[in-house]
């Protein structure tokens, strides 16, 4: 019933969002602005190379069990990692600086589905997945409210504060520098396709430390392992979507993180009903592509401004 009732709100939502997608803020200074991110490959590199090399030795030491707080340390300085790779490359350039400021304080600009969106779609994906599973003999004890995580988070850190954190860290870095730095080359698809490989390689070493998030997806089989890999990019084309419709608003991604973290834990949920849930985000996606083409299929500048 919950799965039933959310789909009845989310679902004409995003018709309504996609029929009438919001007309760009301020779209004179857009196209010339996000092509002076000119540095994609280097950024990434940094930005991946950096937290492998953390995350790999921090899992071989959170194996041996004698050094909690370093591999908290080295856990921690990974994910802040691409945020320093990020301001790296923004600071010199007083025109990226003046374009992240005002991408972080643009909260106005942001149009109420687009909130909506970043609030509803993918805990009402879960739910509706939830529904659907009751069908194929999974337990309505799915509706219920998780009694704590499904993760520990190494011992040292808490997992809500893990949940919290790493939307904040990462996104302030993927949305101020990396998400366009590829939209300057490619059509907005096309990019969030590639930083979908490439986030999801970001991932891999994460599942070395023992505690965390991804450890657990491992741990629980290959479904959960293939189904993670692949719920990255519909979650990376629905941020992007909002993203590019709402002034690049950087709050609005963080959000849209936010509530994919804590909405994944917040209910007794099968693992099997999560590969339920990005079946349905995948065909939303594939909606959202179609009816909003002029912004997908060309560079952000061009369908923006």
């Amino acid at each position: 019933m919950q799965g039933l009732q959310c789909r009845n709100t989310v679902v004409p939502m995003l018709n309504d969002a996609v029929s009438h997608p919001a007309a760009p803020v301020a779209p004179t200074h857009v196209a010339p602005v996000v092509g002076r991110y000119r540095r994609p490959w280097l950024f990434f590199a940094l930005a991946t190379a950096i937290p492998w090399a953390l995350w790999l030795l921090a899992g071989a030491l959170s194996r041996q069990g004698d050094h909690p707080v370093l591999v908290a340390l080295l856990a921690l300085a990974g994910l802040c990692a691409p945020i320093a790779v990020a301001f790296a490359m923004v600071w010199p350039e007083a025109v990226l600086r003046a374009d992240v400021w005002r991408r972080l304080t643009n909260v106005g600009e942001v149009r109420w589905w687009a909130w909506a969106v970043a609030v509803l779609v993918l805990p009402g994906a879960l739910l509706l997945g939830t529904g659907i599973s009751l069908l194929f003999g999974y337990s309505p004890d799915q509706f219920l409210f998780r009694d704590g995580y499904s993760f520990t988070g190494g011992g040292l850190v808490p997992a809500w504060l893990t949940l919290a954190l790493a939307p904040v860290l990462e996104e302030l870095a993927w949305h101020s520098y990396g998400t366009d730095a590829l939209a300057s080359r490619w059509t907005v698809l096309r990019s969030s396709l590639v930083f979908g490989v490439i986030w999801f390689l970001w991932h891999v070493p994460l599942a070395t430390i023992e505690g965390l998030y991804q450890a657990e997806v491992v741990e629980t089989g290959w479904l959960a392992s293939l189904n993670f890999g692949l719920s990255v990019f519909p979650f990376v084309i629905l941020m992007n979507w909002v993203y590019y419709r709402s002034g690049r608003n950087i709050p609005l991604t963080i959000l849209f993180h936010l509530v994919a973290n804590f909405g994944n834990e917040l209910w007794q949920t099968h693992p099997d009903t999560k590969v339920i849930q990005t079946a349905i985000l995948l065909v939303v996606c594939v909606v959202v592509v179609w009816r909003d083409r002029e912004l997908f299929l060309t560079r952000p500048g061009r369908a923006i401004g």
